[in-house]
């Protein structure tokens, strides 16, 4: 046994250190884009470059880390998790130091995009399989939980640190610091401990290139979903059948015993099934409500970026304490149970914004709903990894972490992408309804009108929209604010559908969850996965 190898007795012990040194890394993983996405126009002005190549970089390292982080987790098998976990973060590292260097588009294109796109494709599953091999029983759950915890806050409060260290400081300290945090994190990588692969080093090439169009395609569909470009169903049709493609790949290679990128024997087991699962519809239901609360505190109440992060950050405050609560006190209930009440409390949360947003006239409406959705979250947050992971064997792990990984990941982009389309789609018939409607437009012009404010209004506060208007009557320009005014609250409440949808199909899964025996820690012999 290596000194690198946990021996089972020092495996069981808790070291407090390595928890929080894997928590910043899980940190620095999820922080990174939203600072870059908050940063594009003073990226745009000290490069010289443009929005659209800017947000190209932004879609590729989403694109490449998605793409690739199936394999990602067989490499970690392959070179040694802890091998990956470091590579992960080195890579992250030269994204961040790239960012903080950078003199042309070209280098974030190469360093942050591309590289450090693979260093999370490597980081994700390599991480959750070393807090799998470092930790057991309670302690597993209370990493697991603190880990994602910690992805939460940082995708919440995300844009409101990069936006206070964009506007004060600079973009280029945001990745600095980034880079700093990394540096601190592998300075305690002697406190990880290895966790062995003895299965076979053969390599998929086909299962892998499979891996690699299947979730590429789709997230490349939903990102130019989200961009609005064509080919959208194209894409997404090469996505799906790039991994019905890799299904019958994977059953094709377990029949002739060979080796494969994945043992399809994973989905056989419900409690890893409905781990993933779930970890889709939370991470569906979190990245919806992150698009459109962020777009309409910004547009209704025309708050700046610190403003509106300061209104959600009860959302996220909550979500970190209770999940920090719940991993290190509720361990003696059952996860199916926290997990149901989880997916409870963050559906009533959303339904009651629902109702709340036609009334708000500030943030502060929206703190109660905020809290009872981040207590959800939280819940959910401190449950599932440990939930879908801990049952299954050393042997395996990369494999299943991987798979966890990608579901996530997909859910937060297919999450942001449909709550965001759905928010600026409902906006046209609305325009043209409550303009058709109108008693003080003229006839000849409300179509004309509601045609205008679909395509130039869609993002634009009343106060923007009234400059655009300088030149029109002062009725006409207080019918067409009055109509802006109506149809953003409604555009909200319609877009807060997709995370209600996801929450109540969690709440309604959690149920055949209870169900199920509570998972127990894996002791299997390698190779083996405990049910």
């Amino acid at each position: 046994m290596t000194k690198d190898t946990a021996p089972p007795a020092q495996a069981a012990k808790f070291n407090g250190m390595l928890a929080l040194l894997l928590a910043m890394a899980m940190f620095v993983l999820v922080v990174d884009t939203s600072i870059m996405n908050v940063s594009i126009s003073a990226v745009v002005r000290d490069l010289d470059s443009t929005v659209s190549s800017v947000q190209s970089a932004i879609a590729l390292e989403a694109l490449v880390s998605a793409a690739f982080i199936l394999i990602g987790g067989k490499v970690g098998d392959l070179i040694g998790r802890k091998r990956a976990y470091v590579i992960g973060l080195v890579a992250y590292a030269i994204g961040a130091i790239a960012m903080t260097l950078a003199q042309s588009i070209l280098a974030i294109i190469v360093f942050w995009a591309v590289i450090g796109g693979l260093g999370a494709s490597l980081l994700l599953p390599s991480m959750q399989s070393l807090i799998h091999g470092n930790f057991e029983g309670s302690a597993q759950a209370r990493v697991y939980a603190l880990v994602g915890a910690s992805a939460a806050i940082a995708a919440a409060v995300g844009p409101l640190l990069g936006g206070v260290i964009t506007t004060f400081l600079s973009w280029r300290i945001a990745f600095l610091l980034e880079a700093v945090i990394i540096a601190v994190v592998l300075s305690g990588i002697r406190l990880v401990r290895d966790v062995p692969y003895t299965g076979s080093r053969k390599v998929d090439v086909v299962g892998s290139l499979l891996s690699v169009v299947g979730m590429g395609g789709i997230v490349l569909g939903i990102l130019a979903w989200q961009e609005g470009a064509g080919y959208v169903g194209l894409l997404i049709a090469v996505g799906i059948a790039g991994l019905f493609g890799l299904v019958f790949w994977l059953l094709r290679r377990k029949r002739r015993h060979q080796a494969a990128l994945l043992d399809p024997d994973l989905f056989t087991l419900p409690r890893f099934r409905f781990g993933i699962s779930q970890q889709m519809l939370q991470q569906i239901a979190l990245g919806g409500t992150m698009i459109v609360l962020p777009l309409y505190l910004q547009m209704v109440f025309e708050y700046n970026a610190l403003e509106a992060g300061l209104s959600i950050a009860p959302l996220s405050l909550t979500m970190f304490a209770v999940a920090l609560v719940a991993g290190r006190r509720l361990t003696k209930r059952r996860p199916a149970g926290l997990v149901r009440w989880g997916f409870l409390l963050l559906a009533v949360g959303l339904i009651s914004l629902v109702f709340v947003i036609p009334r708000a006239d500030s943030g502060w409406w929206l703190l109660v709903p905020l809290i009872i959705c981040g207590g959800g979250l939280g819940l959910l947050v401190s449950q599932l990894n440990n939930y879908t992971l801990s049952p299954i064997s050393n042997e395996r792990v990369s494999e299943a972490a991987g798979v966890n990984s990608a579901a996530g990941s997909f859910g937060l982009s297919f999450g942001l992408a449909v709550a965001g389309a759905v928010l600026l789609a409902a906006l046209a018939p609305l325009f043209t309804n409550l303009a058709n409607s109108s008693e003080v437009l003229p006839a000849a012009e409300k179509q004309q009108v509601a045609q205008a404010l679909d395509e130039d209004a869609q993002l634009l506060s009343n106060t923007q929209l009234t400059k655009q208007l300088a030149d029109q009557p002062q009725k006409i320009q207080d019918e067409i604010v009055r109509i802006n005014t109506e149809a953003r609250p409604i555009a909200l409440q319609i877009a807060l559908i997709a995370p209600i949808l996801a929450a109540l199909i969690g709440f309604i899964l959690s149920f055949r969850m209870v169900r199920l025996p509570d998972p127990e820690q894996s002791d299997a012999p390698p190779g083996e996965t405990i049910v």
